[in-house]
């Protein structure tokens, strides 16, 4: 369709409409990319590194393995050292001068340094997998827009081919009017379809320029430019996958249910350290003294009697929740069968309306117009029936590129279900 407008000048609406459909289903992906279009793996990449709201979560997962450092750290040895009568002589005096330095230390029991390194390990492995999953859904907005944008280009430059060749039309029925071959109603009719023509190639320019905006805003772009291009075909692929492997990916691959499974870790660590929470923890203490002339050294064990706070409640609580978070788990286990059999339904469906258009439906209206407008050039039908299949044409086109971007969505629906990537 790059050369298709200076084909179209010396062509009747019918004809170039014609021309159009039948370049329709190959031309959209036969597209040359203009300088500087960015493609979709493109942006997906810039995306990665760019986008705000993936850079905030980077840095949290990273303030979240730091706490990885700080679960891992032993008790700090105390101590201490004091004195009195300090300004008595050591000898002759009933209460001479005494100094006393002391090292105390917890020791902790039931592994329970072990158990926090776990539970911030587990909890390290829960926010990455939330990091990935927040990723996989800004990747599937980031596409999302990227498609919008490249069926929006198609249909600006679909729109515009169609106004200009609908007002050359128009033209010629203005001399046909003025030698008086036509009606005044019949070139009046013509001429108000000009308008339904200005307004598609008027939202498609909205559409198009929202589209960018929108894409720029998730790549990052504080300001956005106008001259943003993207890349991309119009066509949908094939995707060579059946429900069972795209199961299969997705129990491999998708990071919230990666994250259920690293929550159920951090749950099972906190009821075995709430459990090593409800043990004694002994401190045990060195010390060294010296009255007067005369040393001495001592020691003692304070070792707390758990005889009524034995942590009981947070025990409770611990395991309640490690039930919880199980089946939380399984629920996303169903969540993750449900979009990826969601996903297959809607690709499957999108995939075959889209194939009809591009093998039968676009090359069917192409016949519809130009028989209608042989029919109308040589008075076979009435203008309102001619402009019925001009309006059946362009409403094909369009539907065509309606089912185009469906699939397209489709397709980046089963990389958000699945988490991988299904462009071939």
């Amino acid at each position: 369709m790059v050369t298709l407008r200076r084909t179209v000048r010396g062509l009747g609406q019918a004809a170039a409409m014609a021309l159009i459909l039948s370049c329709a289903a190959t031309g959209f992906a036969q597209q040359v990319a203009p300088k500087g279009a960015m493609t979709l793996q493109q942006v997906v990449d810039l995306a990665r590194t760019q986008n705000p709201t993936l850079l905030a979560a980077e840095q949290n997962l990273r303030a979240v393995k730091a706490q990885e450092i700080q679960a891992g750290v032993r008790a700090n040895p105390v101590f201490t050292l004091y004195g009195t009568n300090v300004t008595l002589p050591a000898e002759g005096a009933s209460n001479p001068y005494a100094y006393s330095a002391q090292v105390s230390r917890l020791f902790e029991l039931g592994q329970k340094r072990r158990w926090r390194l776990e539970a911030a390990r587990g909890t390290s492995d829960l926010t990455a997998a939330q990091y990935r999953d927040q990723q996989r859904m800004t990747l599937f907005a980031v596409k999302q827009a990227f498609t919008a944008m490249v069926i929006a280009k198609a249909a600006l430059k679909l729109a515009q081919e169609n106004l200009a060749d609908f007002r050359h039309e128009v033209d010629i029925n203005r001399e046909r009017f003025n030698a008086g071959d036509i009606g005044k109603l019949d070139f009046e009719r013509l001429d108000l379809q000009l308008a339904q023509f200005e307004s598609d190639e008027a939202a498609a320019k909205v559409n198009l320029q929202q589209g960018s905006y929108q894409l720029q805003a998730l790549l990052g772009v504080a300001q956005p430019s106008d001259s943003f291009d993207v890349m991309g075909e119009t066509v949908p692929p094939v995707v060579a996958e059946t429900l069972t492997s795209l199961e299969q990916k997705a129990l491999a691959a998708r990071p919230d249910y990666q994250a259920a499974a690293a929550q159920v870790r951090v749950a099972d660590a906190n009821v075995k350290l709430a459990a090593a929470n409800g043990l004694a923890d002994p401190t045990l203490e060195g010390e060294y003294d010296r009255s007067g002339t005369y040393n001495s050294a001592g020691f003692s064990i304070n070792v707390p009697l758990r005889i009524f706070d034995r942590n009981q409640g947070n025990k409770e609580t611990a395991r309640y929740q490690a039930q919880t978070v199980r089946f939380s788990q399984t629920a996303v286990l169903n969540q993750v069968h449900s979009d990826v059999a969601q996903a297959w339904v809607a690709y499957t469906v999108a995939k075959g309306l889209s194939d009809r258009y591009s093998a039968h439906y676009l090359d069917e209206s192409k016949d519809v117009l130009s028989i209608a407008q042989f029919a109308y050039d040589h008075g076979g039908i009435a203008l309102i029936d001619y402009l019925d299949a001009l309006r059946e044409s362009r409403a094909t086109a369009a539907n065509a590129l309606g089912a185009y971007a469906q699939t397209w969505l489709a397709i980046h629906q089963m990389s958000l279900a699945t988490a991988t990537e299904m462009i071939p």
